[in-house]
Order: C-alpha cells, then sequence, then structure tokens
C-alpha cells in the first residue's frame, strides 16, 4: 500500500504506516512500532491523514512501553493539538487511555484513573464500544492492581458483556483473562 501510494502520488484516509506500527505493537515489536513512527513523524515530513491523532496514540503507547515518557507525552500532546485544530475527535478517548498509561508508568495513579474515567466517558458519548472496552480494561487493571477487584469486575463486566462476537480479537481476549483475574 505504501509503495502504490508513491507510485501513484495518490493519499489514503489512513496513512499505512499507522496500521504496520499498530500490527507491530500487536505482536510486541515495541521498537519497530516506535521506529516506524518516528520516522513517519520526522521533522519535514507531510502526513495528509485526518487520522494523525490515531497514529500519535500509537506511537505514544509504543513509546510509553519503552520507558520513553517525555517523548510519549510529546506525541500525545501532538494529536491533543490536533483534534483541536481539526476538530475531529475519534481517537480522543484512545488519546486519553494512552495519557493514562503514561501517568500509570510515572506513577501517577490518582491522575491515571481521572484520565481513565475520561477516556471511558468520551467512548460512551460516542458509543464507541471498543474504544470504551480499551479504556475499562485499563483501569480496571489499574483498580485490580490496588486491591479494588470488585469494583474492577464491576466496571468491566458490563462493557464485556454488551460484545456478542469477535471474542478472538486482541481487546476481548485481554479483558476476559483480566476478569478471569479478577475473581
Amino acid at each position: 500500500m505504501e509503495q502504490l501510494r508513491a507510485e501513484q502520488r495518490i493519499s489514503f484516509v489512513l496513512e499505512p504506516a499507522f496500521m504496520r506500527a499498530a500490527a507491530q505493537l500487536e505482536q510486541g515489536a515495541v521498537d519497530d512500532a516506535a521506529a516506524t513512527l518516528r520516522e513517519t513523524f520526522a521533522p519535514g515530513k507531510v502526513i495528509t491523514t485526518a487520522w494523525q491523532p490515531y497514529g500519535r496514540a500509537i506511537f505514544a503507547e509504543a513509546l510509553v512501553r519503552q520507558g520513553a515518557y517525555a517523548e510519549a507525552a510529546a506525541s500525545l500532546k501532538q494529536g491533543f493539538d490536533r483534534i483541536e485544530a481539526t476538530g475531529e475527535r475519534v481517537w480522543e478517548a484512545e488519546l486519553h487511555r494512552i495519557n493514562g498509561l503514561l501517568l500509570v508508568a510515572e506513577n501517577e495513579l490518582e491522575r491515571a484513573q481521572e484520565l481513565l474515567r475520561r477516556a471511558i466517558r468520551i467512548a460512551q458519548a460516542q458509543q464507541a464500544k471498543s474504544l470504551e472496552l480499551r479504556a475499562a480494561t485499563s483501569l480496571a487493571r489499574l483498580m485490580g492492581e490496588a486491591g479494588r477487584r470488585a469494583e474492577a469486575r464491576e466496571l468491566l463486566v458490563p462493557v464485556y458483556d454488551w460484545f456478542t462476537e469477535g471474542f478472538d480479537t486482541a481487546d476481548l481476549k485481554d479483558a476476559k483473562v483480566l476478569l478471569d483475574e479478577l475473581r
């Protein structure tokens, strides 16, 4: 897809590098995902897609996993800036979720919970169930680690139970594993 775009000088709705980096991140190739997006977002490169916040979220998540917290915060800020500039809020909940994960990594747990709850509210308002599931799973994990297991299950069960298919997807598998751990 990237070769086709370059050869034909066409623009895609979604930057192909974002999809490649998302796949790399999902497969555990964190360094590769970060490198892909570091190159994609290099100074002087022009990204024509309106979905830059999605790419910024993936980049920030990879950077958090690498421990590059300042760079992750900068990527998140650029994602939020793009949302404000364009009004396109599709990935706003995910940016807040990743920001919450960054704060967990930095041991700012109270603020992290606030951001994860905000991500849930935004996803609910947008009726974005997959993003709500991700945010609820992240918050439930944090609550469970703090010994608030019943509260964590109470948060996650209704979101998980909403789904009627797709149980082989990574997000639903992750939520199921966490629910089993919280019993």
